[in-house]
């Protein structure tokens, strides 16, 4: 195993490569999201909102932000109208996420939409977040880049998500190698 090559993290892309704006910008946005969005006080939900949209997320209309939530580029979110996103929902969007209409993104869930070239130089690699009108992914999940939700679906407490889920379908991701999927709403384990 010795002679398989190991990459020098030091050598490695810089973490500013998704870095899209100025730099007064990044930190600017940093102490405005410590202070209204991922403040675990239960201040207005309205407030976060006005405060993600000044830095150029856009969210619909009815939206509600609960406590303790994290955004890493606003300007790289978009969230359709009346949709719920739970105390605690991290958005590490370094590529687009978008939330159509009516959507629920429940407590502690985890959406990513970047990796790493590991096998090559550990580059960034970006890929975007979809979640179609209707999804509820429930709690502690993890949306990984690259993935598209249908309408509809319902994504299982605890799942890892990457690929496509259909339309009305149901998501149990149990670890890396245990993938169901597809099934109809309703449908038995």
């Amino acid at each position: 195993m010795s002679d398989i090559p190991v990459i020098d993290l030091s050598k490695a892309p810089g973490e500013r490569a998704a870095w899209d704006r100025p730099l007064w910008i990044i930190y600017l946005w940093a102490i405005c999201e410590m202070l209204f969005v991922t403040n675990p006080w239960q201040i207005s939900s309205t407030l976060r909102v006005r405060v993600l949209r000044a830095f150029g997320a856009e969210i619909g209309s009815g939206v509600v932000f609960r406590p303790r939530t994290r955004v890493k580029f606003p300007w790289k979110l978009h969230i359709g109208d009346r949709s719920w996103i739970g105390e605690g929902v991290w958005f590490h969007n370094q590529d687009a996420i978008r939330l159509a209409h009516d959507v629920v993104v429940s407590q502690e869930t985890f959406l990513t939409t970047g990796s790493h070239d590991h096998r090559r130089d550990m580059a960034l690699l970006t890929a975007p977040v979809s979640v179609e009108a209707g999804v509820w992914v429930t709690a502690r999940c993890v949306i990984l880049g690259g993935t598209n939700i249908g309408r509809q679906a319902l994504v299982a407490p605890g799942s890892i998500v990457r690929g496509d889920v259909p339309a009305g379908g149901l998501w149990e991701g149990r670890g890396i190698a245990g993938w169901r999927y597809g099934r109809p709403m309703g449908a038995g384990t």
